[in-house]
């Protein structure tokens, strides 16, 4: 059957403001003039016996498992999960650990681009834009929210850019079978810098990272740092975002991509 598939995944660059500063990835790029000396001297030839003088591309990068488009575990959250569904809750699962087979399903797209940054959206707006869009959510599938934030990518506002999910919004979505979303912000609460203000004007600590920590109470994963969902139709398409295996890490590195039936 044809079929089409989109690119749902930002490029891993340095030089851009994709992260808060503690956090930019470090990229050194090596061309093949740079490795053709060590590898001439491994070898006992000279540069001249290497074909034009050249050897080998290749890079060195210093990130974080959260760099770029990724996939966060459950152990990213909290270390236990699933306190909701069996007494004392399990441990978390490790990002290695993740099942595969929740991150390969079909997805749906809820477009919050029109509200305002740092705004934490409320299951009744969930429920509203699943209306509109004429979709009734089933177990495992994965839920993509458009945000404003998807339009900053690599801006200096990007951080800060777009709407956030909050905690009653993210168990709606958990107890009706979701385990994998995905945003096209930064992150899948609303950016730092609201909760700080918030917290500031007298708002109680729990609002910080309040729909990552819904993980503690039923275990899922999300995507983060999405990219182009603007060119996806509301539903009607399957997400694949296998992560890399990075032994009990909190978060693997994924090339999300859109699969649509032509």
């Amino acid at each position: 059957m044809p079929r089409r598939i989109i690119d749902i995944s930002v490029p891993l660059m340095a030089g851009i403001a994709s992260d808060p500063p503690w956090a930019l990835p470090q990229i050194d790029y090596h061309d093949h003039g740079m490795t053709a000396p060590p590898i001439a001297a491994y070898f006992g030839i000279t540069l001249d016996q290497l074909p034009e003088g050249n050897y080998a591309a290749r890079e060195q990068v210093r990130i974080s498992t959260h760099a770029g488009t990724h996939l966060d575990a459950p152990w990213h959250y909290f270390p236990r999960q699933d306190e909701a569904l069996v007494p004392g809750g399990r441990p978390s699962l490790r990002i290695d650990e993740v099942p595969l087979d929740w991150c390969f399903q079909p997805g749906v797209k809820l477009d919050f681009r029109a509200l305002p940054d740092g705004h934490v959206v409320q299951p009744g707006e969930v429920e509203k834009e699943l209306a509109r869009i004429g979709h009734v959510l089933k177990p495992l599938e994965i839920v993509l929210v458009n945000t404003r934030a998807g339009s900053r990518y690599g801006e200096d506002d990007y951080v800060d850019a777009g709407c956030g999910m909050g905690r009653a919004a993210t168990m709606w979505l958990l107890e009706r079978g979701v385990r994998v979303t995905g945003t096209d912000a930064w992150s899948w609460d609303v950016p730092f810098s609201f909760t700080r203000q918030r917290i500031a004007e007298g708002a109680s600590p729990d609002i910080i990272w309040e729909g990552h920590r819904a993980g503690r109470e039923i275990g899922y994963s999300h995507i983060e740092k999405l990219h182009n969902l603007e060119a996806l139709p509301a539903n009607g398409f399957s997400v694949v975002c296998f992560p890399v295996k990075v032994h009990r890490g909190s978060a693997g590195w994924t090339r999300a991509v859109a699969i649509l039936d032509a």
